[in-house]
């Protein structure tokens, strides 16, 4: 028998619909994403840490649970919410239901509320936190009111160091603020040895291991958060390393803060596959996968020290830089991303190009 649940959100709207996935109570910062497909993705994505995930697309989880699509081990996202999941897959790859997925790993769902009409709420107010609770609220409870994303990149990072591909020829830094898996996948299948290291590694450490390069990952929470602090004032060291670096996502705004740039929360955000990001240096428009709800503020960027890459086609908020005082590039998108167009795969052919550059340049020494 169905079971009865409801979502409150911090502006006193309820929704009544009825609980899947793990049984219980959650409180999360509620946004939504547009992606037609890539639940999967999605659910695996760390960069979802805290938030209660709202799919637009009405039907998820027609075609299973595919253990080697997933972006990492477990869902870090608090709740789930969906108009319609499937209880009868079809996938020869599928390995289970959506619905054991979610309580498996003890993520609360919800299903049969008016999906569009909370996504309207979060287009037109903003994202903000919610409750998904099986007990038929009465007004919106303090704890949701108050509730703030807390040690996102310290929950989502790897505890140690490990190496990938370690026959590589070039060898790659990954530090780890929440990665998604396909970012070592295509490291590694481009030649690269990529060894992962938590987020707070000294960069001494770094230097130690000499690499050709180094990548920044996507990660949760907010850049701005004082909890961020060290991660910064490492970064601005690892900079004076002059090591080809590339950031995605939050990498990009971590650099961007390492630099004295702002950052901005977005009203709702861009989570989807279908973003539209376009090359300022060419004038291409890319289809990008993303998801991040803080952007870097474009008029911000110091000329002298970096120039802007890319932008949001939709809002015009940036989504890359290049600077100019370290071979360093980084973008706001995804160009790993399985869950929609791999128009931004080049990027990572970029990287490893600066990588192979300049490791020519000292010639042919990593080290």
């Amino acid at each position: 028998m169905a079971r009865r649940a409801y979502l409150v959100l911090a502006d006193g709207t309820v929704f009544e619909g009825y609980g899947f996935g793990a049984e219980g109570e959650v409180i999360g910062e509620t946004v939504f994403t547009t992606g037609m497909t890539g639940y999967l993705e999605t659910l695996t994505d760390k960069s979802y840490y805290g938030q209660i995930i709202t799919q637009t697309f009405p039907l998820i989880g027609n075609y299973g649970v595919i253990p080697e699509d997933f972006e990492s081990a477990e869902p870090a996202a608090k709740g789930y919410i969906v108009r319609q999941w499937c209880q009868d897959p079809s996938n020869f790859r599928s390995e289970g239901v959506l619905d054991a997925f979610l309580r498996s790993h003890g993520v609360v769902g919800l299903y049969g509320i008016d999906t569009r009409r909370l996504t309207k709420i979060l287009r037109e107010s903003g994202v903000m936190n919610g409750l998904i609770t099986p007990t038929k609220p009465v007004g919106v409870p303090d704890a949701v009111k108050s509730f703030v994303i807390r040690d996102s990149v310290k929950n989502c990072s790897v505890r140690s160091e490990y190496t990938e591909n370690p026959e590589g020829t070039l060898k790659a830094a990954l530090i780890d603020y929440g990665l998604k898996n396909n970012i070592v996948r295509e490291l590694a299948r481009r030649g690269c040895a990529v060894t992962v290291l938590p987020y707070d590694t000294p960069p001494e450490r770094i230097l130690a291991l000499a690499p050709d390069g180094i990548m920044l990952s996507n990660g949760p929470g907010d850049p701005r958060a004082e909890e961020n602090a060290p991660i910064i004032s490492n970064l601005k060291r690892i900079i004076e390393f002059n090591i080809p670096i590339f950031g995605i996502c939050f990498g990009n705004q971590l650099l961007a803060l390492a630099h004295g740039f702002e950052i901005e929360k977005l009203k709702y955000g861009h989570r989807g596959a279908n973003q539209p990001a376009k090359d300022l240096t060419t004038g291409k428009t890319y289809i990008t996968s993303q998801n991040h709800g803080y952007a870097v503020v474009s008029r911000s960027i110091d000329a002298r020290v970096g120039t802007e890459w890319f932008v949001n086609v939709n809002d015009g908020t940036n989504e890359g830089v290049i600077y100019k005082n370290a071979p360093i590039r980084s973008v706001q998108f995804h160009p790993e991303a399985c869950s929609g167009p791999r128009d931004a795969s080049w990027l990572f052919d970029d990287f490893i190009a600066r990588m192979t550059g300049m490791k020519g340049g000292r010639g042919g020494n990593a080290s």
